[in-house]
C-alpha cells in the first residue's frame, strides 16, 4: 500500500468532486498533502483510528472529520448523515444564468478527501453514498467508482448500496 489517490469526479455535477486515499503516515503526509493541495481538497474524513497528526493538515487550512467505522462494514447512520451534511455545505451549486464569468468556470470544485486503511470499502462507501444522493443511480455509481479504483467495495457493501 501506498500513495494510491483517485479521483472522482460525478458526472452529475461539477460543484465538487472527491479523492480516495489509502492511509497516509506523519512519514507520509507531505506527499499527500501536496496532492490534498494541488486537488483543492477542503476536508479530510478519516474512516479509520488516526495514522498522522490532524494538526500539519488542519495548520495547512484543511478540516479533518474523525468518524471511524468498522473495516468492510457499512457506514452508521451518524456517519452518513454527518457525511452528507459535509458535501451538502461544501457543494457549490453555480449558477445556471448566462452571466456568470469564465473566471468562475476555471476555478477547481473543492474536493473532499476520504480514506480508510486501504481505500478499498470504507471511503468508497463513502463517496456512492454521496453520488446516489446527487443523483445517480445504485448500481452506476458502484460501477463508475470500480472503473476508476479496481476492487472497491465488498458484497455487504454493495447489498447495502443495492
Amino acid at each position: 500500500l501506498g500513495r494510491q489517490l483517485t479521483l472522482i469526479e460525478p458526472p452529475m455535477t461539477k460543484g465538487i468532486r472527491f479523492l480516495i486515499l489509502d492511509c497516509p503516515t506523519d512519514s507520509t503526509l507531505p506527499f499527500y498533502l501536496a496532492e490534498l493541495k494541488r486537488n483543492n481538497v477542503t476536508d479530510v474524513v478519516r474512516c479509520c483510528e488516526p495514522t498522522y497528526r490532524a494538526e500539519t493538515l488542519q495548520n495547512e487550512g484543511i478540516t479533518v472529520h474523525d468518524w471511524p467505522f468498522r473495516d468492510g462494514a457499512v457506514p452508521p447512520v451518524n456517519i452518513i448523515k454527518n457525511w452528507l451534511l459535509l458535501v451538502d455545505t461544501r457543494i457549490v451549486r453555480r449558477s445556471s444564468s448566462p452571466s456568470a464569468s469564465e473566471e468562475e468556470e476555471e476555478v477547481a470544485p473543492p474536493t473532499i478527501a476520504v480514506h480508510c486503511v486501504a481505500g478499498l470499502g470504507r471511503a468508497p462507501i463513502l463517496v456512492a453514498i454521496a453520488m446516489i444522493e446527487l443523483g445517480m443511480a445504485n448500481l452506476d455509481t458502484v460501477e463508475f467508482i470500480r472503473r476508476r479504483r479496481r476492487g472497491c467495495f465488498n458484497s455487504n457493501q454493495i447489498q447495502y448500496i443495492d
